[in-house]
């Protein structure tokens, strides 16, 4: 982009404006900011919902473990559209314990106190658990439908047949 200056501003004498620095940095690969990304969501659902033996890194296959250690301005290799079946199934079996995990929350806190789950964790207002399981699904190569069936008998069995119908 082409910044124009004023007079007065040209014979100054001092540190490189924060704009000149900005501009001369390296334009990041947004794919792999975008890895990043998902790692970071897995991660905030296994501490939110105290998820055992699970292993974030046995989501992803080598390509995908070796871009999170690379630096953002890089153009690393990432995992392809062809996916080992092994860790398809560990991604999946991952998605299920999130959604039952939130809806177990969710029907527990309700139950309980009869409170909703926006009182409970006032820092997560407006976050969907079920349906960020549904984006992260669209990520980690899942079909969507199978978090989405998951998600309506859970519901089903924890008596929450109204939600379920929606």
């Amino acid at each position: 982009p082409v910044l124009d200056t004023e007079d007065a501003w040209v014979s100054v004498e001092g540190p490189v404006s924060i704009v000149e620095l900005a501009l001369e940095q390296k334009r990041i690969h947004y794919p792999l900011v975008e890895h990043q990304f998902v790692l970071c969501t897995i991660l905030y659902a296994i501490m939110r919902f105290s998820l055992k033996s699970v292993k974030p890194l046995s989501l992803f296959d080598s390509k995908g473990k070796n871009a999170f250690f690379k630096d953002l301005t890089s153009i690393q290799l990432l995992p392809s559209g062809d996916m080992d079946p092994n860790v398809l199934s560990i991604r999946q079996q991952f998605l299920v314990k999130v959604v039952s995990a939130a809806v177990q929350t969710l029907c527990s806190s309700q139950k309980a106190n009869e409170v909703s789950e926006e009182e409970l964790f006032p820092f997560e207002k407006g976050k969907n658990w079920p349906t960020l399981a549904v984006d992260l699904a669209q990520y980690l190569q899942i079909s969507e439908d199978v978090v989405k069936r998951h998600y309506v008998c859970e519901l089903y069995s924890y008596g929450m047949d109204h939600l379920g119908e929606e």
